[in-house]
């Protein structure tokens, strides 16, 4: 019992014991960790700074030294910056402790002068240079590779030629340390300023000798700093490239890797510039057979980096064909099962990409694949599925799904976002498994997630509703479920504005009735106003729902919401008086279906005009143009009625995308970003110049204004550009005019213009009065319409006319005379394509119906271009019409089949213009065959528009 009753007490001594330790550690662990420089003050560490200036506590306490130097720069990068008497007053200081051997305070005297040099006064930091220069010429390495680093930080161009042969010593030092800190150094003095480059270049020789160091970092380094030294001059790259890719000199992996993307940079150069036939990059010119061939060798090195890195580098070479991606393929199968998870990773990022373009090369590696589904790091496995989903088979389909769906309960929000654009994408692939795919997305609906995930799925089905009509019926029926139990007001919006749009359509309407009237109920004010819309449209485009859908509508004409109840007051106003007229009589119950009459609103229906037909314009345009409207001269005195047709014309906008459509592979790899929007900003009417001058306020409101067009280069001593603003009647040239000779004022400035054009005459000008040294002022030419010519391109010869005034470039006072002067300009040409402004339909197909062909014209023109775009791009040019149903880009990977284009216009006079356009390769041939179709209110213009093809 005794021997029990002592182990029961060891134990629970032992046990106080432990216990005593956690507590201990715990407390440790709650002990806020204090920077041992968090309460420093400046006046006290100037104080402790004065330690520099006493020789004997340098040598005895080095380390004290260290410390205060450590908390001046402290100091300097926490943003209490010294004086400039101060950081002088220091700086000399430091320089002073040069008399110290103790290698840790040299190396804190290096980083100081680096660091402070910028702030002080450039004649104290030439004192140091000495002291450095004497470094730089020791025997310790550590002490001439960081006196390399610093004094290269601070010379400027005259100071480097001194010391010049030195760095030149530095780089083919035995040492690999000094000759890397001075290839380094060469490199940063190499972007400093054009004079340090001028001299860096001349050491090209010793750069190439230090590529054949046995030292792998110098190696590098020296490739660098090679490669920035030839960087412009595109036949010593080639040289480098082939020289190097070759003799097989270069030992260092890092250097073969820079080697590597010299060599696809150079080949994606070739491809660009039109040296590489069509086909494989291998029959293209010997230089990017020999560059392909380098990559390809590379593919057997023994460094995984450099392997990987000519994998990637061959995965991303433009128009590169299948057979030439096997070989990368192949490597990068086998690092699939690397034990690295960044060599797995960096793999799969690059077999992604590949995916995106050629999926039959990448479906070799669908058993790797699969594997690293499981993989614990959860970017690798959302990359596998994605590239799975772009690479699988239709047989795949059901099997990946069952997959995913245990995958997916386990990523955060933005790897499952990834996933769901890759669902759609292979949704638009198997256009068959849409029931499958839509029902596996609505299941996610209803399970946890954040805003952004149910986002993404709402918008992945509403897109695959657009572009596979026959998910339409099933994808309703999903979102109208998921609304009846979701938290976000902006979807639960969105969906009810498409049900709205999509709903009526359908082969039953009313059974989305329910759903709709229920948000009515139970919903906040923002989707109970959305849902009272939706129902109106339903009434709208279904006449035999009006009356059920009257008997809800004016539950909500006693809503507490104001929004939501003068809504429902508005919709139930104008059905009452559309049932009034056209009341709907219900087709007899023994009726057959053929017999029928279909259930669609009458002709001049008030409430489907009202609610179905949408404004010409967006609202974005339709505030511009009030904009337009309000700025032109004496228009609100004006009686004339503020109609949709009379506002001013306002072109398109160039819209940005900046939403990634690659699969989301960059989000895995830069997470989700988050970013404040950016405050839209405001275009400026270029027609505000010409508002402002009284004289041309007669001649009206200007139609529209063209891009300026430059007359001279950026380099000339006068620099002129033209901006051509299109009146009803009349042509006003602003022509801006910038000064750049700083001994001269230009008064009087006016362009004299001449052509043997009888369309436009000359009417008037205003000069400019008087444009200083740096100045920018405009003087305008007027041009007059001769109504009884055709419009047709018309050429002008320009000339700047002005008086030079001498000019003291620093006082601005007048020196001597004045002379006339001219200065002859590039000419200027005035097209049809001028009067033309860029306006978008909404839909272009009814548009196009809408117009008829009674003024149609029909043309074929062959166009020599060698590329699609650039044909497309040529086209929407020579006609200046706005493209439409984005037909502005042709599609990737066509196949060489035609494109159509699309354009829409608006031609001065306020006549609208449709166009349609075929553009078809001539194949081996070259050119481009044009099949054009232009339809307008006015067949003048059609031919007008039709000839602007040249």
């Amino acid at each position: 019992m005794s021997g029990g009753d002592d182990l029961a007490g060891g134990m629970q001594n032992m046990m106080r014991e432990v216990q005593s330790m956690a507590d201990k550690f715990k407390a440790e662990d709650e002990e806020q960790y204090y920077s041992p420089y968090a309460h420093l003050e400046k006046a006290t560490v100037l104080q402790e700074a004065r330690i520099f200036n006493d020789p004997v506590a340098v040598r005895e306490n080095p380390r004290k030294c260290c410390t205060v130097i450590a908390q001046l720069l402290h100091l300097q990068n926490t943003g209490q910056h010294l004086s400039g008497q101060e950081a002088t007053e220091v700086f000399f200081g430091v320089t002073k402790l040069f008399m110290s051997d103790d290698a840790s305070l040299r190396r804190m005297v290096y980083l100081f002068i680096k660091e402070v040099a910028e702030t002080c006064n450039p004649d104290d930091v030439i004192i140091v240079t000495s002291s450095l220069t004497k470094d730089m010429t020791c025997d310790v390495d550590l002490y001439r590779a960081n006196a390399l680093r610093v004094l290269t930080r601070i010379v400027d161009a005259a100071m480097l030629g001194a010391i010049e042969r030195y760095v030149k010593q530095a780089i083919v030092d035995s040492s690999g340390q000094v000759s890397s800190s001075a290839l380094v150094s060469s490199l940063h003095l190499f972007g400093a300023s054009p004079e340090n480059s001028t001299i860096v270049r001349r050491w090209i020789s010793e750069t190439t000798e230090a590529t054949s160091s046995p030292n792998e970092m110098v190696q590098f380094h020296a490739m660098q700093l090679l490669y920035q030294i030839k960087s412009h001059d595109r036949l010593g790259v080639s040289k480098l490239v082939t020289q190097y890719s070759q003799k097989n000199s270069l030992k260092s992996p890092l250097a073969l890797v820079l080697l590597v993307r010299f060599t696809s940079k150079l080949l994606h150069d070739e491809v660009a510039e039109g040296r590489t036939s069509p086909g494989s990059i291998q029959n293209g010119s010997a230089v990017s057979r020999a560059g392909y061939q380098f990559l390809e060798s590379s593919l057997r090195h023994k460094s995984e980096v450099v392997v990987y890195e000519a994998a990637r580098a061959i995965c991303c070479l433009p128009d590169v064909e299948p057979q030439d991606l096997t070989p990368a393929i192949s490597v990068l199968q086998l690092f699939l099962s690397s034990p690295k998870p960044a060599t797995r990773f960096a793999t799969m990022k690059t077999l992604a990409a590949v995916a995106a373009v050629h999926p039959r090369v990448v479906s070799k590696c669908n058993e790797d694949l699969e594997a690293l589904i499981g993989d614990g790091n959860r970017s690798i496995a959302t990359l596998a599925i994605t590239t799975l989903l772009k690479t699988g088979s239709e047989n795949s389909v059901d099997r990946l799904l069952k997959q995913i769906s245990a995958f997916l309960t386990d990523i955060a929000d933005e790897y499952k976002i990834t996933v769901v654009r890759s669902l759609q994408q292979l949704c638009l692939t198997y256009p068959s498994k849409h029931r499958i795919l839509v029902g596996f997305l609505s299941n996610f609906l209803r399970e946890e997630g954040g805003f952004e995930f149910k986002r993404s799925i709402v918008d992945g089905i509403i897109g695959l509703i657009r572009a596979v009509p026959e998910t339409m019926e099933s994808s309703l029926l999903h979102l109208c479920e998921f609304i009846e139990d979701c938290e976000f007001t902006m979807l639960s919006t969105q969906i009810l504005h498409l049900l709205g749009e999509l709903g009526p359509g359908t082969t039953a309407p009313a059974r989305y009735i329910r759903f709709i009237y229920n948000r009515v109920i139970l919903e906040n004010s923002a989707v109970r106003a959305a849902a009272v819309s939706a129902l109106a449209k339903f009434a709208a485009r279904c006449p035999s729902l009006r009356s059920s859908i009257m008997t809800l509508m004016r539950r909500s004409l006693i809503d507490e919401d104001d929004e939501t109840r003068d809504r429902a007051a508005i919709i139930v106003a104008l059905f009452e008086e559309a049932m009034e007229k056209n009341p709907y009589v219900p087709p007899p119950e023994d009726a057959e279906a053929e017999d029928i009459a279909p259930d669609v609103p009458a002709d001049g229906d008030l409430a489907a005009f009202v609610f179905l037909e949408g404004l010409p314009m967006s609202f974005d345009k339709l505030e511009r143009s009030l904009q337009a409207y309000v700025a032109t001269p004496n228009a609100m005195e004006s009686p004339e009625a503020v109609t949709l047709s009379t506002l001013p014309v306002v072109e398109d906008t160039e819209v940005i995308q900046t939403t990634p459509v690659t699969g989301g592979v960059d989000v895995i790899a830069d997470g989700p970003s988050i970013m404040p929007e950016e405050k839209k900003k405001e275009k400026a009417d270029p027609a505000a110049v010409i508002y402002a001058i009284p004289e041309l306020a007669s001649l009206g409101r200007v139609f529209r204004s063209s891009q300026p067009v430059e007359l001279t280069e950026d380099e000339t001593e006068y620099v002129v550009r033209c901006i051509k603003h299109i009146f009803a009647d009349h042509v006003v040239l602003q022509f801006t005019v910038h000064n750049t000779i700083e001994d001269q004022r230009l008064d009087n400035v006016t362009v004299a213009i001449d052509s043997d054009s009888a369309l436009f005459t000359a009417s008037g000008e205003i000069a400019a009065e008087s444009i200083k040294y740096g100045g920018t002022e405009n003087c305008f030419t007027v041009l007059e319409k001769n109504a009884e010519e055709a419009l047709a391109p018309s050429s002008f010869t320009c000339e700047l006319h002005f008086n030079v005034v001498q000019v003291d470039p620093a006082t601005g006072e007048e020196e001597g005379d004045s002379f006339e002067e001219e200065y002859p300009l590039e000419d200027l040409e005035i097209a049809t394509s001028d009067f033309m402004a860029k306006v978008s339909v909404s839909d272009f197909r009814k548009s196009w119906e809408t117009m008829g062909n009674a003024n149609e014209v029909l043309e074929k023109f062959a166009l020599q271009f060698k590329k699609m775009e650039d044909a497309v791009a040529a086209v929407i040019d020579f006609l200046g019409m706005q493209p439409c149903d984005g037909t502005g880009t042709p599609k990737a990977n066509s196949g060489g089949k035609p494109h159509m284009l699309h354009l829409s216009g608006v031609f001065v006079g306020g006549r609208s213009v449709l166009a349609r356009a075929q553009i078809a390769m001539q194949g081996e041939s070259g050119g481009v065959i044009l099949k054009i179709a232009v339809r307008s209110e006015d067949e003048i213009v059609s031919r007008m528009v039709a000839d602007c093809i040249r």
